[in-house]
Parts: structure tokens; sequence; C-alpha cells
């Protein structure tokens, strides 16, 4: 029994660019498909793609420059155990804006900077950079 879906997913990448993979699977879940797509959105993952089949997986193509992978840190924030909630003029900044938090708010999953932009909080899922 897995008790944190999303901090696996984070390890299976982490994992993965640290070996220089360029394929990542994933079991599915429409959480781990929005955090994917907002990786994908920031440049950090090239393709998404959905394999059909029971389970269901996430293939992710991750991004590199030359033979460095573009995600150099990718942390989980708030654990089932220890959740990290932020107010809007609270949000965290990642690298001096440079990297990406990635937030679950009452308007979906989105960026530290989208979150800034529309004033609104939420739970402080993970980083990236």
């Amino acid at each position: 029994m897995m008790t944190d879906p999303i901090a696996d997913m984070l390890t299976r990448i982490r994992n993965a660019a640290a070996a220089r993979k360029r394929i990542v699977l994933v079991p599915l879940s429409k959480v781990k498909y929005a955090i994917a797509q907002i990786l994908k959105a920031e440049g950090y993952i090239d393709e998404i793609v959905v394999e059909e089949g029971n389970p269901q997986h996430l293939v992710l193509t991750l991004s590199y420059v030359g033979k460095e992978p573009k995600i150099q840190s990718l942390k989980r924030e708030s654990t089932p155990g220890h959740r990290q909630y932020r107010k809007a003029e609270d949000m965290p900044r990642v690298l001096n804006d440079y990297g990406v938090a990635i937030l679950s708010t009452s308007k979906g999953l989105m960026t530290n900077k989208k979150a800034r932009e529309l004033g609104i909080g939420g739970e402080v899922l993970c980083s990236v950079y």
C-alpha cells in the first residue's frame, strides 16, 4: 500500500533524471496528470502520453539540455503527515523565481506565480528547479 502517490511520482522522476533516463512510467491519477501538465508547461517534461491498459500509466519524456536534465531539484513540500499551506502573500519563491512551486488551490493545481497573480493561496505540493 502506497501512502503518498505524489511523492512516489516525484521520486520516479528524480531517479530517472539522476540516471539520465529519457522516459519514466508513472501510475495514472488525475492529480499526477495535472502535475505532469504543469511540468510540461514549464519545460521540464517534453511529452506526456497516457498508456492504456490495466492499470493505466503516464509515460513522461524528460527534457534535457545536452546531457544534463532540466530538472536539477524536485522536492516534495507538503506530506500527508505535515501539510504546508500558504496564503497568497506568503507564497514561496523557488530559487528567486527561476524555479516553480506547484500548489493545490481552490481553483485547481497551478504554479506559485499563477497563484500569486490571482491572489489565492493553497497547499504547496512540490518545488522544482
